[in-house]
């Protein structure tokens, strides 16, 4: 794995972690900006062994970060089943027409899985601090909107940038 590809997935991961942190959260539940960068990571650098360790550091970071009661676990199970349904989705369809729409839509997409997994494995495992409705409302339905955005506007910067460097990448 090539030192450069690590450096810049973790410092995905760190500005994710960060913007995670300090997100104000909509009554209980903090639209999670995380996934985002993580996406981002997976778009600039599709390979299962980035997936893989996006998944896991972005789920341990958002764990330890997260305010919604009992969150820690659910984060851990959220994160790598949303990297890799965005993974797969993004080679079985976007990287074969690479279109920022398409990056932008996906984003979306994989958000409400994203919170769908959360919040049903919250619900599994301990007691929602409100109907699932209401949390999804709340906090996933504002997260997809600001995640979309968030990676229409990064997608392209950072692809011109290492497009521009020395970083080998598919994007």
């Amino acid at each position: 794995m090539n030192t450069r590809v690590l450096v810049i997935l973790a410092l995905l991961m760190g500005i994710g972690t960060v913007l995670h942190f300090v997100i104000p959260p909509i009554g209980t539940i903090k639209p999670d900006m995380a996934l985002p960068l993580m996406f981002l990571g997976i778009v600039l650098f599709p390979e299962k062994k980035n997936v893989l360790l996006l998944a896991i550091g972005t789920g341990i970071l958002t764990a330890l970060t997260t305010g919604f009661p009992m969150g820690q676990i659910p984060n851990l199970i959220d994160k790598p089943i949303t990297a890799f349904v965005f993974y797969g989705l993004y080679v079985l369809i976007v990287k074969r027409i690479p279109s920022i729409i398409g990056v932008t839509i996906l984003a979306a997409l994989c958000t409400v899985v994203s919170g769908v997994v959360f919040l049903g494995s919250a619900a599994i495992l301990f007691e929602l601090p409100g109907p699932f409705l209401a949390l999804f409302g709340m906090g996933v339905v504002p997260a997809i909107i600001i995640n979309a955005i968030v990676l229409f506007v990064l997608y392209p910067i950072a692809s011109s940038i290492l497009k521009r460097s020395n970083i080998v990448t598919t994007a």
